[in-house]
Order: structure tokens, then sequence, then C-alpha cells
């Protein structure tokens, strides 16, 4: 499936595959850019409507507080509209953060999409 176009350099690739989309995002994300990352995630889920979201991680060495909150925002999205959100191929700093505010009890983790996608 291609790509589908975004306008964030923080978005590295987006597909839609039946009621998935699938997000990768790339580079680090903090106080900085955590905003883009936001509006430009808000406009995915409204333009294509998923069921189910997942954010691929491979490409993402740091994120912080900031960064939680876009997913959580992502989370409370997915939530109202009836659906899901998961993470995939979380690096181990990352994955690291996510335990340690216990977020890795509230959003599914998966080692790859195609896993998240079942």
């Amino acid at each position: 499936m291609p790509d589908l176009p975004t306008s964030s350099e923080l978005i590295a690739s987006v597909q839609q595959e039946q009621d998935n989309l699938i997000i990768a995002i790339k580079g680090e994300i903090d106080l900085q850019s955590s905003p883009e990352l936001r509006v430009a995630m808000l406009g995915l889920l409204k333009k294509y409507t998923p069921k189910k979201l997942i954010l691929n991680l491979s490409r993402v060495a740091y994120m912080d507080s900031s960064a939680i909150a876009v997913l959580v925002e992502m989370l409370k999205q997915m939530n109202a509209r009836g659906g899901k959100i998961c993470l995939t191929a979380l690096q181990p700093r990352v994955k690291g953060l996510l335990e340690i505010v216990r977020l890795n009890t509230i959003f599914p983790i998966f080692e790859t999409d195609q896993e998240a996608m079942k």
C-alpha cells in the first residue's frame, strides 16, 4: 500500500489498510515538536477516521512528557469514536519511559504493525 501524504516532518509514513491507519513517527518528540505532531495526527484522524490507529515508533529515539500528552490525547480521540490505538516497534528508551509512567498498561504494545492489526 503506498504512503499517504502528510504535512509533518515528524511523520515518516501513513498507510491505510482496511479500518487500520498506520502512522510511522520519526525523530525526537519533545516540547518543541509535540505541538506539530499533535496537529498532524489530529488531521489524519479526522481525514481517515480509522477504527484502529497503529503508531509505529521504531524511529523515535526519545520522547518526553509532552509526547506522552499527545499519545493520551490520541487515545481519548479513538476511545470517543469506539476505536483502538496500538503502539508498535518501541525502542528500549521509549518503552522504558512508558513503563515508568505505567502507560504500557493503557496502550497495547506490539513488536510489529502486522501483530497490531490482528
